[in-house]
Parts: C-alpha cells; sequence; structure tokens
C-alpha cells in the first residue's frame, strides 16, 4: 500500500485500513508540514512589518507610544516561529484524535464494529489533502516577500483564491480559515467510513458531513451576528 493510494484508489486503500490500520505516516507528514509552513513563514517575514501587523490586527487603537511599548514585549517573529511550530506539533495530533473519537462513538451508535485505531486511521488519511495545501503553503514561505500576511499563503483557502476580504469584515476569519479540499476529506471520510463499517451511504454521508455542518455552521451563525 503506498500512499498515493488513498488519493488514486481510495476505496482499495480503506479497504487495507479496515483490515489493519496505520496512523503514524499520515500524522507525521500532517506535523511535519504543518509546523514546518509554520516555521518557515516567521523565519522568512519582515519582523518589524510582522510586530506592526499583528498589533493592528488585535483592533484595538493604539498610540506610537503603546505600539512601542507593546513591540518591547512581544516576542520575536523567530521565536513565535518556533513556538508555533512545537505548538502546533502537539495540538495537531489532540485534533485528530478528538475528531477520532467521534467517529469512534458514532460507530457505537451505529452498530459498526470500528475501533478507535480505526477511527484514528479515517481521519488522518482523509485529511490528506489538506496537507496539499500546506505543500503549496511551505513552497509559498520560501518565495514570498517578506511583508506577507500568513494566510495570503494558503492558496487553497476561500481567501484569498476565491474573495479577498477586509480583516474587519464580517466573514473575514470564516473565509480565510475554510479550506476548499476540506470538501475532497469529506468526501474521502464518507468513503472511508463506508468501507470500514460496510454500510450505506446515506449514514457515510451524514457521519461525514455532521461534525463539518455543526462547525462552520455556528461560526457562519456568528459572522451573521457581528
Amino acid at each position: 500500500m503506498s500512499l498515493v493510494d488513498v488519493f488514486l484508489e481510495p476505496t482499495r486503500h480503506f479497504e487495507a485500513q479496515r483490515e489493519r490500520p496505520t496512523v503514524l505516516l499520515p500524522l507525521a507528514l500532517f506535523v511535519l508540514a504543518v509546523a514546518g509552513f509554520t516555521l518557515a513563514y516567521f523565519l522568512r517575514v519582515d519582523p518589524d512589518w510582522y510586530a506592526d501587523f499583528a498589533l493592528t490586527m488585535a483592533g484595538r487603537e493604539m498610540t506610537a507610544a503603546e505600539i512601542a511599548q507593546a513591540k518591547q514585549f512581544m516576542p520575536s517573529a523567530e521565536v513565535q516561529g518556533y513556538i508555533g511550530a512545537v505548538v502546533l506539533a502537539i495540538v495537531l495530533p489532540l485534533m485528530f484524535a478528538l475528531f477520532a473519537l467521534y467517529y469512534f462513538l458514532a460507530g457505537k451508535v451505529a452498530g459498526a464494529a470500528l475501533s478507535f485505531k480505526h477511527a484514528f486511521a479515517l481521519v488522518v488519511w482523509a485529511s490528506l489533502p489538506g496537507l496539499l495545501g500546506y505543500v503549496v503553503g511551505l513552497v509559498g514561505a520560501f518565495t514570498m516577500a517578506p511583508q506577507t500576511p500568513q494566510h495570503a499563503l494558503m492558496l487553497t483557502h476561500v481567501d484569498p483564491l476565491l474573495v479577498q476580504l477586509p480583516f474587519d469584515h464580517a466573514f473575514s476569519s470564516l473565509a480565510k480559515q475554510f479550506d476548499l479540499l476540506a470538501l475532497w476529506s469529506i468526501g474521502l471520510t464518507a468513503l472511508g467510513w463506508k468501507v470500514m463499517t460496510r454500510g450505506g451511504w446515506g449514514g457515510a454521508l451524514f457521519v461525514a458531513l455532521l461534525p463539518n455542518v455543526l462547525i462552520y455552521g455556528a461560526w457562519l451563525a456568528w459572522a451573521l451576528t457581528r
């Protein structure tokens, strides 16, 4: 079983995962890509520009004296990069584990013989399309102009791929965080669930869509109330 099977022959891939689930390879690739992208960005960004940019994004009017004082307490861009890479390397597996717990419990409700390891394998392998976005971002981090916002490198996200919203726009945060590759991952999750549980498409689509509908629906509702 090769890494590309999940993209080219996903049914065959998840059949193999049903028999012998594996998680280390896709998890390691995700951690390396996300942490590597974060570190590469902060090592290349203009530190003075980024400090001003970050304070501006804080959304509070500040005098020149307040900005200067705030900069004194801010860690350097390089330090932020190392801290961010380490934090993401810890948080990312925990996020995958949380989603795996959801699929494990959904399996219990559906009466499917899905172990936690099977659920974890489903989550990390189905999430691999998102890895492509970070690879693109990593290339962008090494070639970007020093005064580039981090979100501008995520070319598979709604913003900047389809729209470029100002930061004070109600839908700015949602557009900058929503990765269009997530739609691919939802499809893979549904397929993986169907194969691993030997169920039907209706239940598979429901289980795969539910957490995304809840998360992004709540985010959309919050944006509409701003």
